[in-house]
């Protein structure tokens, strides 16, 4: 998504990730990068990645990268991937020993994206473009280009590969791709401006959030119809200030997690009763969540305060706000 008015902040005269960066640039240089139990968080302002020890809950370095890093993702052979929006490509970070390893040409403006299952194909949305683009991962060339609706977004493959979702915040859509014949076969009306996806476990369920919508859609994954969804509202918060955008899910299906954006908010969601069980407060405008392994803890970016908050899931409570790079985005956990 474009970056909006109320995302913009005015530089510092150094940035908690340059400060970081100048205190711990040298010892990762030197490869003493501990890879294991690291959280890394994009950001969006600094071009690097934020590093946090999962278990004191401390910043102990970065990782400079390309510019405006925004979705990131593990790759198959354990290496990071990120986004980088300004650069048109992504980003591939050797995590063992905290270096760039090599660049993907992505397209005009990426910002979000998926991977086959086998790891070889890239999919990402080209926001400026209005397409979704299949990119052969070891060389970066672009083996398919499909017209989508204006602004996409989100990018989700299914667990066998075979079908791949794309979301359009302008036409409020998403788009149903055969990845054999790179065919849109369904477009589905959801809510307003759709921007991230999850599917349940068993592979039945596409849950989408809306960002305009205070919702998440829940469409089949049988027939493409919208079969249900979740409203969100927040004691003293506005509707239009309830803005759903990441989503994550327990691996046994039973809960998701919803950042509710300028809400400052994460919503847990009984996914079969398709209700909000719990809200817990955390920075301002959470944008994107994961869980950690175990799923005991929540990792929940907030864009506009600059940090990220871990929750106990088991409490539904909020244990600590890491202070980051400026606009963080997304983040991943090595454990």
């Amino acid at each position: 998504m474009t970056m909006k008015n109320d995302h913009r902040q005015g530089d510092r005269s150094m940035s908690l990730a340059s400060r970081a960066l100048a205190m711990f640039g040298s010892a990762l240089a030197a490869g003493t990068c501990a890879a294991q139990g690291t959280a890394y968080v994009s950001s969006e302002k600094d071009d690097a990645l934020t590093l946090i020890d999962t278990k004191t809950l401390a910043v102990k370095g970065t990782i400079a990268t390309c510019k405006r890093g925004r979705h990131i993702q593990r790759l198959p052979d354990g290496k990071l991937m990120v986004a980088c929006t300004d650069s048109n490509a992504a980003d591939v970070i050797d995590p063992a020993t905290g270096k760039s390893v090599r660049r993907v040409p992505l397209g005009e403006e990426p910002e979000a994206f998926d991977l086959s299952p086998d790891g070889k194909t890239i999919y990402v949305s080209n926001e400026d473009e209005a397409t979704a683009s299949f990119v052969e991962a070891a060389t970066g060339k672009v083996l398919q280009s499909i017209k989508v609706g204006q602004e996409p977004e989100g990018v989700k493959v299914s667990a066998d590969g075979k079908t791949l979702y794309v979301t359009s915040e302008v036409a409020s859509m998403v788009h149903v791709i055969d990845v054999a014949t790179a065919k849109v076969v369904k477009n589905v009306k959801v809510g307003k401006r759709p921007r991230r996806m999850a599917i349940t476990p068993d592979g039945k369920e596409l849950w989408v959030t809306n960002e305009l919508g205070s919702s998440v859609s829940i469409v089949s994954t049988a027939d493409h119809s919208v079969i249900g969804e979740v409203k969100f509202t927040v004691k003293g918060a506005r509707a239009e200030d309830i803005s759903p955008v990441g989503i994550t899910m327990t691996k046994d299906g039973k809960r998701a997690f919803v950042a509710l954006g300028k809400a400052n908010h994460v919503a847990f969601v009984d996914v079969p009763g398709r209700k909000v069980t719990d809200l817990v407060l955390v920075g301002k405008r959470a944008w994107n969540v994961t869980l950690d392994r175990a799923e005991q803890r929540l990792w929940v970016v907030n864009g506009l305060s600059d940090d990220v908050t871990v929750i106990d899931v088991a409490d539904a409570k909020a244990v600590k706000s890491v202070p980051v790079g400026r606009v963080p985005y997304g983040v991943v956990i090595v454990e």
